[in-house]
C-alpha cells in the first residue's frame, strides 16, 4: 500500500489544536495559582501592617504612663473608648488625672483611626501594667478569638 501526502495529512488534522489547548489550561491553572498568591501576600502584609502599627500604639500609651506617673492609676480601665474629650494639653496647667484622661482620649481615636474595630484595655497587677490591643484582623467585622491581639508589660 502507498501512503500518500495526503493521507498523512488527515490522520493529524486537529492534533495541534488539542495541544494548544492543554497548554491554555496548564496556564491558566499556573496564572490562578500565581493570582492566589499575590491575595494571600497582600492579606499577610495588611496582617503584618495592623501588628506593627498595634505595637506602636501600645508603646505611645505605656510611654504617656510612664511620664504621668503620679496619675498612673487613672490610666487603668477595661475599655480605652469610655475616655471623655478635656481641654488639658501639655502646654496648660491641669492636675495628672486630667492628663491622664486627655491622653486616654487622644490615644484611644489614634487607635480608632488606625486598627479596625480596635478595642484596647489597660491593667495592672501588683505593679505591673499590661496594655492588650484587640482588632478585627480577619475583617469579618467581628472581633473575637480569631483576630489576633497584643499585649505589653512593663513596670513604672
Amino acid at each position: 500500500m502507498k501512503i500518500t501526502n495526503k493521507t498523512i495529512q488527515q490522520t493529524n488534522t486537529g492534533f495541534g489544536l488539542i495541544e494548544i489547548l492543554v497548554s491554555i489550561l496548564i496556564l491558566a491553572i499556573g496564572l490562578l495559582g500565581l493570582a492566589g498568591l499575590q491575595a494571600t501576600s497582600i492579606n499577610q502584609n495588611h496582617s503584618a501592617y495592623s501588628r506593627s502599627q498595634a505595637t506602636q500604639l501600645a508603646y505611645d500609651l505605656a510611654d504617656r504612663i510612664r511620664s504621668n506617673s503620679t496619675a498612673s492609676g487613672n490610666y487603668i480601665t477595661a475599655d480605652t473608648s469610655t475616655a471623655v474629650a478635656t481641654t488639658c494639653t501639655a502646654a496648660s496647667s491641669c492636675t495628672p488625672a486630667e492628663m491622664a484622661e486627655s491622653d486616654l482620649y487622644e490615644w484611644n481615636l489614634m487607635l480608632t483611626s488606625t486598627l479596625p474595630l480596635a478595642e484596647a484595655d489597660v491593667s495592672q497587677i501588683s505593679g505591673t501594667y499590661t496594655i492588650t490591643i484587640n482588632w478585627d484582623d480577619n475583617r469579618d467585622s467581628l472581633v473575637d478569638g480569631n483576630d489576633p491581639d497584643f499585649k505589653v508589660s512593663f513596670k513604672l
